[in-house]
């Protein structure tokens, strides 16, 4: 069955074990998506999209005081009137495609086009497209691998599918990170799951991982992409890839592989959290049936417009600076951080590949991790120094952890002099 909207091909598909004919779902692939009023026409006199052909009504004060800035994340973003987002078409639906932004993405990830991208409203969005296209309701499975992001089991259990769990490596007996450190992808552990249960249709990674901060290495998504009983799709989630080192993108394996899909984000290296804008990153065909079944105007204008201008040359440079500046916050967190193992903080685990640091806490008087003590460092931090962290103890191979992000040297400063005052007392 031809995808519609794509052109048929004579390329031979590699592997040559998935075709993703059989991974969709045989109601996606004879979907006719909608059609909405600007596929049709993007210019003239619009008359045929029941707009608001007077325009918004938001009103702009003569003289801005600070509350009347506009708000993006809990932080001011610029006043209201000098911003240009008031003056976009915001009466008319948006680009339903947006080709600009996808080109711009495609270049800065080393993609030969547009086709290779799709956009959602956060990387929420495409988790919970991909599985309800590809995975039927009560009859298929996905895999993931704990610790990792929680939104995969929610969107699975929304979507009314089953869950296989093959836990990452936990034991750092051969350090972290890696193809057998702690937080590594147990290969073999994923392919003997995939052999019991055939109806396996995707498998999420988070590389980094989340709570981790730990890359799945490039060699074990090969094994996995390469597995022959494996039909379905490997799904790669880096949304904190520009935190890790160069070069450790799955991005590179898509020309080879057309069974794997990285999604990833402008909220966390791009600082735009607030705008929900999420990528997935794939061969055409699984872009052109994610295209199909999107709702017509998923990314707004004013979101629209601050992403073009985040992907923008100057823009990247900034970005990338700003990186180079936390992971160098980063080493100066995890050096003080082991200054406070007399007060029962134990080494940060994991690779540190991302923004953020998981370190233990201990039992007083003892090497062990203490989940009891954590959830009362983490609730005094937050309620009564005003420092919120995150209590991750309860996530497999965890215990007594806690997820600290990386702040402004500022941030870094105070919340450190507070953890130090919570341990001595807690």
């Amino acid at each position: 069955m031809t995808i519609l909207g794509l052109a048929p091909s004579s390329t031979p598909t590699r592997p040559p074990h998935f075709d993703i004919e059989r991974v969709i779902r045989p109601n996606i692939l004879s979907l006719h998506p909608y059609r909405c009023a600007r596929d049709d026409y993007t210019s003239g006199i619009l008359l045929d999209a029941n707009e608001n052909a007077l325009g918004h009504s938001i009103s702009q004060p003569e003289n801005p005081s600070p509350s009347s800035k506009l708000q993006l994340n809990g932080g001011s973003l610029l006043h209201a009137d000098s911003e240009p987002i008031l003056n976009l078409d915001l009466h008319r639906y948006p680009d339903p495609s947006h080709p600009n932004i996808k080109n711009r993405i495609a270049e800065l990830r080393g993609l030969p086009s547009p086709k290779h991208v799709f956009l959602g409203v956060g990387s929420d969005e495409v988790i919970d497209l991909l599985i309800r296209v590809c995975v039927a309701p009560e009859r298929e499975r996905i895999l993931i691998t704990p610790p990792t992001y929680g939104m995969y089991a929610v969107c699975a259990q929304v979507n009314d599918v089953g869950i296989v769990k093959v836990n990452l490596e936990v034991s750092a007996d051969s350090g972290e990170g890696g193809e057998k450190g702690r937080f590594s992808l147990r290969v073999d552990e994923v392919k003997k799951a995939v052999d019991a249960d055939p109806s396996i249709k995707l498998i999420f990674l988070c590389s980094p991982g989340n709570p981790s901060g730990t890359l799945i290495s490039l060699v074990s998504l090969r094994a996995i992409l390469d597995y022959e009983p494996f039909k379905g799709i490997v799904v790669v989630d880096e949304a904190y890839i520009d935190f890790s080192e160069p070069g450790s993108s799955a991005v590179t394996l898509i020309a080879e592989y057309a069974n794997i899909c990285v999604m990833q984000t402008l909220s966390k290296s791009f600082g735009l959290a607030g705008i929900r804008l999420g990528i997935a990153l794939a061969q055409p065909p699984l872009i052109q049936i994610l295209t199909n079944t999107k709702a017509p105007y998923n990314i707004s204008s004013p979101g629209a417009h601050l992403a073009l201008r985040a992907l923008s040359p100057a823009s990247i440079s900034a970005m990338r600076e700003k990186i180079e500046t936390l992971r160098a916050s980063r080493a100066k967190v995890l050096s003080a951080l082991h200054s406070l193992r007399d007060l029962g903080l134990g080494h940060a685990i994991g690779a540190q590949d991302a923004n953020f640091i998981l370190i233990p806490v201990l039992a007083r008087g003892s090497s062990l991790p203490d989940n009891v003590r954590a959830q009362r460092v983490y609730k005094t931090l937050a309620e009564e120094e005003g420092i919120v962290v995150r209590y991750r103890g309860s996530e497999v191979g965890c215990p007594g952890c806690l997820r600290i992000t990386i702040g402004t040297e500022e941030e870094i400063a105070i919340s450190l002099e507070k953890l130090k005052k919570t341990l001595e007392k807690v």
